[in-house]
C-alpha cells in the first residue's frame, strides 16, 4: 500500500480522494493519510471527508520519505507553486487514473497527474507533468498537453492540439483540430477555440475572444 498525502483540501483535493477510493474498490493500492493545508487555509486535525489535515509543508518535510503526493489544487498557477514547494523538499509523486477512464496503451503521462471518471484518450496523446483532467473530457489523437495543464469537467479537445503550460480550459470548452494554445492562457468555460491563442491570454465565447492579456510571469504573483 502507498500511504498518499493529498496537497488540497477544497473541491479538487475531495474529487483526487474519490478517485483514491475508487482506484481502491478495484484493487488495495493506496493509503490516503490525509491533506497538506498551510495552516491559515485549515487547522490540523480538521476532518475533511472522514480524513484529517495533516498539517502543512512543515509535516511533509518531515515525512517526504515516507509518503507519496498528489496535488489536489484546480487552479493551475496555485498548482505549480505548490508543487515548487513539494519538489523542493524532494517528494515523491504519484499518478491517480480513475478506473472508468479510457486510455490507451498509446498515452505518455508525466508525474503528478489526476485523471477522473469518464474521460476518453485516444492515440499518441501527451500529458506532461501536474496534469488535472477533470470528469468527461475527451482527449483527440496527437493532442500534447504541457506541464500543469487543468481541463475542467466536459472539456473536448480535437486531434493534433497543442496546450501550453498552464494553461486553464473551463468547463464544456471545446478546442478544435490542430489548434496551438500558448501558456497560462485561461479559456473561459463553454467556450470553443477556432483558432491560435497566444500566451498569457483569457479568451471568452463562441468563438473565443480575446478579453484579457496578461503579462509573462502573471502565475508567480
Amino acid at each position: 500500500m502507498k500511504k498518499v498525502a493529498i496537497i488540497g483540501a477544497g473541491g479538487m483535493g475531495r474529487e483526487v480522494l474519490d478517485v483514491i477510493d475508487a482506484c481502491n474498490q478495484v484493487k488495495e493500492t493506496y493509503q490516503p493519510l490525509g491533506f497538506i493545508v498551510d495552516p491559515q487555509f485549515g487547522a490540523a486535525g480538521t476532518m475533511i471527508n472522514d480524513k484529517p489535515i495533516l498539517g502543512g509543508f512543515d509535516w511533509l518535510e518531515k515525512h517526504f520519505d515516507d509518503v507519496y503526493v498528489i496535488c489536489g489544487v484546480g487552479a493551475s498557477h496555485l498548482r505549480h507553486q505548490l508543487i515548487q514547494r513539494a519538489e523542493a523538499l524532494n517528494c515523491r509523486f504519484i499518478n491517480l487514473i480513475h478506473p472508468s477512464a479510457i486510455l490507451t496503451r498509446m498515452v505518455s503521462l508525466g508525474e503528478g497527474v489526476v485523471i477522473t471518471a469518464g474521460c476518453i484518450l485516444t492515440n499518441q496523446i501527451q500529458i506532461g507533468n501536474h496534469v488535472i483532467i477533470n470528469l468527461s473530457c475527451t482527449i483527440g489523437h496527437d493532442a500534447d498537453l504541457q506541464n500543469f495543464v487543468t481541463l475542467g469537467q466536459g472539456v473536448h479537445i480535437s486531434g493534433n492540439v497543442t496546450i501550453g503550460t498552464g494553461c486553464y480550459i473551463g468547463t464544456g470548452a471545446t478546442i478544435l483540430e490542430k489548434i496551438q494554445i500558448g501558456e497560462w492562457s485561461i479559456i473561459g468555460a463553454g467556450g470553443t477555440v477556432t483558432r491560435n491563442i497566444p500566451a498569457n491570454t483569457t479568451v471568452v465565447g463562441v468563438p473565443c475572444r480575446v478579453v484579457k492579456e496578461r503579462e509573462p510571469g502573471w502565475h508567480l504573483k
